[in-house]
This record gives structure tokens, sequence and C-alpha cells, in this order.
């Protein structure tokens, strides 16, 4: 293992090597492992594993290549990367200590804001990651209904309660049942089928597309027909598809709300919002953090919702989003290699194959041209993609496929 070089001017491999030698993966985070971002080409030495600099929409790896990011950080940054209010708000924070034996005002202030524009929330409790959040939602609903048993449908995170992977107890496990996207039926069977009532439905309303709104009523009422506790997941969807989510967007309105990423475009916050009624019951069971009311994070959200008070944000994010799915969509959909497609609303689509050969050949060769697209879910619209970032997607895409045409599934003339 190497010691002591310089953190910047390496190739990009030489970071990779380095970090898979001391990180098992190569990064903490599982969708920033090469094996993820690329796939069958995550050995290829071209492409970047690192970055040392982010601003607007663009990265530089360590290496000094610069990189148009349609990712925006797993789509916590929904402003821009180093925004200058939000970085000014942060540094402000950190430079009058960031944390005490006290709460900062701050958590208050934001709490106030938050209960202005979610229109589930009464009252707030911060945490710092969305699988936190996903958490302390389930265990209030189930400290309040004094059950068990969870219906759900999405990605809550890696915790315990909603998670199959080696480690986690069976038992936990066989407390949820899991239920397709946007079926009402199958939303109805579930909980019909239970030996008793669950103590909640939580769902993500945008998996594919967004969630119809006649989905998400019959989730209403069967909550209120069973005494459950109806869960939003709008980690990714609050400040993005409207400032208050979804649920702003459809009029459903759920008992709890788990709220993060694009809400500190990008800085460590979640929050659980909800009727005060049932986040009472956060005082009778026990959700703590020490770093809960960290105030860097708290400064970033207020940053963020003074943006969404001068500007329509979500808007902004939805047309650079639907630009980006115009231009790339158009150029994978002409092109005479095949494989590929992008679909899904605008400001956060996904690219979809048959062939996962065919996709890590696009984002490999995307990436190689400067171009860091999801392999999968999302691409997500920020306002830094502003007219010259998609002026470049334009200009690269062209390049971008015809280095492809001699890779997988080519189109025979």
């Amino acid at each position: 293992m190497t010691r002591g070089i310089p953190f910047a001017g390496l190739p990009d491999d030489d970071w990779r090597s380095r970090a898979a030698d001391v990180i098992p993966g190569g990064s903490s985070t599982g969708s920033r492992r090469p094996d993820v971002l690329y796939g069958s080409r995550a050995f290829d030495a071209a492409v970047p594993t690192h970055y040392e600099r982010a601003d607007g929409c663009y990265l530089w790896s360590p290496d000094g290549r610069r990189f148009i990011d349609c990712g925006m950080a797993l789509g916590a940054v929904g402003i821009g990367y180093a925004d200058p209010s939000i970085t000014r708000a942060v540094i402000n924070a950190a430079s009058n200590g960031n944390i005490s034996a006290l709460p900062h005002r701050l958590e208050v202030e934001v709490a106030e804001r938050l209960v202005q524009v979610i229109p589930s929330a009464e009252q707030v409790r911060f945490l710092r990651t969305g699988a936190e959040a996903n958490a302390a939602a389930i265990r209030m609903a189930r400290a309040l209904t004094g059950r068990e048993h969870v219906v759900a449908c999405g990605y809550f995170g890696w915790l315990d309660w909603c998670s199959d992977a080696a480690g986690v107890p069976a038992s936990v496990q066989h407390a949820v049942t899991w239920v397709p996207f946007n079926d009402s039926g199958a939303l109805e069977t579930a909980v019909s089928a239970l030996a008793a009532p669950p103590a909640a439905i939580i769902i993500e309303p945008l998996v594919h597309d967004i969630a119809s709104a006649s989905w998400l009523h019959v989730a209403r009422r069967l909550a209120d027909r069973t005494g459950a506790v109806l869960i939003f997941d709008e980690v990714k969807t609050a400040f993005r598809v409207r400032t208050g989510g979804v649920q702003e967007l459809t009029g459903v309105t759920p008992d709890l709300t788990t709220l993060g990423k694009a809400m500190a475009n990008g800085y460590p916050l979640s929050a659980v919002v909800g009727r005060a009624a049932v986040m009472e019951v956060a005082q009778r069971t026990w959700i703590s953090s020490t770093a809960a009311t960290e105030s860097t994070g708290l400064a970033a959200a207020k940053a963020v919702l003074d943006w969404h008070e001068r500007t329509d944000v979500p808007e902004r994010m939805a047309t650079a989003g639907g630009m980006l799915l115009q231009i790339i969509g158009t150029a994978l959909s002409e092109s005479p290699w095949v494989g590929v497609r992008a679909e899904g609303p605008p400001m956060m689509w996904r690219l979809v194959s048959d062939a996962p050969d065919a996709l890590d050949a696009l984002v490999a060769a995307a990436a190689r041209d400067g171009l860091l697209l999801k392999r999968g879910a999302y691409q997500f619209g920020a306002i830094a993609h502003d007219d010259a970032a998609l002026a470049q997607v334009a200009q690269l895409m062209p390049r971008i496929m015809h280095a492809l045409l001699p890779g997988p599934r080519r189109v025979e003339d």
C-alpha cells in the first residue's frame, strides 16, 4: 500500500488502487463503488473513480480532467456544487462552532420553514441521512400503533428493517410485506391478507415515474381504515418534484414524511415531519443522534429554502433535466448502436437496458469523453445545468455514440 503520496495530480487509476487497499469495495457509498458506477467496465483505467473538486455541474478528477455530472451526488445536489450562497451559510455556521452542548437556533428556524412548505408537516425531527429518517418513521409508527408489520413499496436505505442483505435477521425481514409500485390491487390485497392490521404503509412516491394520485389515495384510505400510519419517503422527491414533494403535486397527504438529499444541497441532513398527533410519539420512544442538530447541515437547508423562496427551483430542475433527457435520449434513439433507452420524469430520469453490457459500455464511453452518467437510476437535473453545460452535452453525444459503434449490439448494415 502506497503511503505519503500528495493528494493532487495522481492518475485516477492510482486512487482506485489505493482505495481498494483500504476501503472494502473501493468506496463507503455503495453507489460510488467502481463496479456499480461502471459494471463490467469498472477496470477501464480511463474512467474516473474519484474527484478532486466540484463546482456547478462539473467535477474535476485528481488528474485534472473535467466532467459534466448528470448524477448530482445521487440527487443530493439540486442547486449545484459549491453554490456560493449555500457555501457562505455553511462556512458561517462552521466558523461559529458547528455543534455544542445546546441545540443551535437554526434547528428551530429550519423546522418552522419546513412546516410552512411540506403539506404533512406540523412538527419536525432532524437526523443526518435518509435511511435514518425512514427508520425513525417506522419506529414511530410501531410505537404509536403497538403493531410490528409494515407494508412497503420503494427503497428506504440500508438499515435492517427494510433490507434482505446478509446479516439481517430473518425475523426482521418477515415483518415487512413488499408490494409493486403503482398497483392498487396489490396494495389492497397485501393489507387484507395480513393477520392483523399493519403499523405502517410506507411508499416511495416516485420509482419508474411519479406515483398516480389514485394509488396514493388507495394507500391513504387503507391507512385510515386500518389505523396504520401512512408514510411517504420523499427523500429524493421533496425540493425536486415540488418544494413540498409529490404530496404537494397530488394532494395526498401522509401522516409522516421523510426528507433529505436536495433539502440541504448535499450537506448531511434529513428529517421526519408529520402530523403533531403522530410526531408526539417521538417523546415516547428513543430517536436521537449527537449530530442531528449540527449547524452546517441546518445552515445549508436554510439557504436552500431561501433559493426556493426566490425562484421556482423544481421547475428549473425539471427544465434542465428534461433537456438532458431530450439530448441524450434522442442521441440514443437515433444511433445505429442500440441497447439503452432514456425514460422517466424530467427532473429524475433513468437509463434502461435489457443488455447490461450495453449500459456499461455507454456509461464508460461517456465518462471517457467527459460526461458522467449514472448507470440506471437516476439522472438528476439541477439548476447548475445551464445553457452552456447543456450545449456541451449536445456536442459530446455524437462522439460518444460513434465510439460505441464497434461495441455491443451494433446494428448490422
